[in-house]
């Protein structure tokens, strides 16, 4: 969509530990990332960062950018550019207005999101949806998608919703949340108390009776035979996440009704996570649900089952696709790239907007 675009739009990967500030250029990195540490516990020494970084970054560039355009954690009121109290950056409380700062800083238009919101939008323009429909034309079947769900599966449960090139964010920013859905295993806690790295390490610990200090890579590792421990458990730990995001999203499948996108941290676990996924999911939605990353699945996924049917009182027909069936994958740009390109684009397409009027 925007691949032959000649604006520039800085970017930022804002972790609890470093920010990373770049640049996207026709969904490309036209800069070396800058890496700064971040300050979590100072407003103003946090801000600081910010300016220094995408300074550098501006410096770097020949010329000037169209945007900043970023993910930033929530809870936050991302059209007004202001991020509220957040759990892992203490000096944020009662709001900061970040992105109007930063856009009289810099006299440019700042965008702010989530990550699962602008991980989805990148997977949509350039990931997922674009290269399995490529996929399904040169199998030749005649379906296509225009709609995505993208997951982040890390620290906690994030998601986005995409639909037909239009990202979903509601009313009040909510659009595409699914993290506090309903908790099929728990069901008076929300769904991400399930969907998250301290829900691995606790199946784990719960499982083993020797959890440790174990990361979700050391758990992996023990599921893959590749490190001594309970292979079982750690099969487990997975699988039990794959069921409780299988109940979450089978209500945001039921609405946005399109192809689903795995990433984040978690992501790597996909061969232990999305089989439990679709098994669980399967007698709640009204379509298919495969799994793309198997062989099986994607054969299924490219085979073309519609049939003709004859026009009544005409000698033509047209095609009956009777089989609704969408498929389950992995990012496939890198979740980190995914949130970069979809920032990039998702400025441009609020410039664009607003240059028509």
């Amino acid at each position: 969509m925007y691949e032959n675009d000649h604006r520039t739009v800085m970017t930022l990967d804002a972790g609890g530990t470093n920010f990373v500030f770049s640049a996207i250029r026709g969904c490309q990195e036209v800069v070396a990332p800058v890496r700064l540490n971040a300050v979590t516990d100072d407003v103003r020494r946090c801000l600081d960062v910010l300016v220094s970084g995408f300074r550098q970054v501006e410096e770097a560039l020949p010329e000037r950018p169209a945007a900043i355009s970023f993910a930033f954690p929530g809870p936050a009121d991302y059209e007004a550019g202001i991020i509220g109290d957040l759990p892992n950056f203490p000096c944020f409380r009662d709001g900061v207005a970040m992105g109007p700062y930063l856009s009289e800083v810099f006299g440019l238009p700042v965008f702010i999101n989530n990550d699962g919101n602008l991980f989805a939008y990148g997977e949509a323009l350039a990931g997922a949806l674009p290269q399995m429909n490529a996929r399904l034309e040169q199998a030749g079947s005649t379906q296509r998608y225009k709609n995505l769900i993208g997951l982040t599966l890390g620290t906690g449960f994030g998601a986005g919703v995409v639909l037909d090139g239009v990202l979903l964010r509601g009313d009040n920013g909510c659009g595409g949340d699914v993290w506090l859905m309903r908790n099929v295993h728990f069901p008076d806690k929300i769904a991400e108390e399930s969907v998250s790295i301290r829900a691995v390490k606790r199946v784990y610990a719960q499982l083993s009776g020797n959890g440790g200090d174990l990361s979700p890579k050391d758990i992996f590792e023990i599921a893959m035979g590749q490190r001594e421990g309970n292979m079982q458990a750690a099969r487990t730990a997975f699988a039990d996440m794959g069921t409780a995001i299988a109940d979450a999203l089978a209500h945001a499948l039921d609405i946005a009704d399109g192809l689903v996108v795995i990433g984040g941290g978690l992501s790597g676990a996909a061969r232990f996570i999305i089989p439990a996924l679709t098994q669980a999911i399967q007698p709640w939605v009204q379509m298919q649900v495969l799994d793309l990353t198997s062989g099986e699945g994607m054969r299924k996924f490219l085979e073309d089952t519609s049939i003709p049917v004859n026009i009544p009182g005409s000698e033509r027909t047209v095609r009956y696709r009777k089989d609704k069936k969408t498929g389950i994958t992995v990012s496939q740009l890198g979740t980190s790239e995914a949130v970069s390109i979809g920032a990039y684009a998702y400025a441009l397409s609020q410039i664009d907007k607003t240059t028509q009027y």
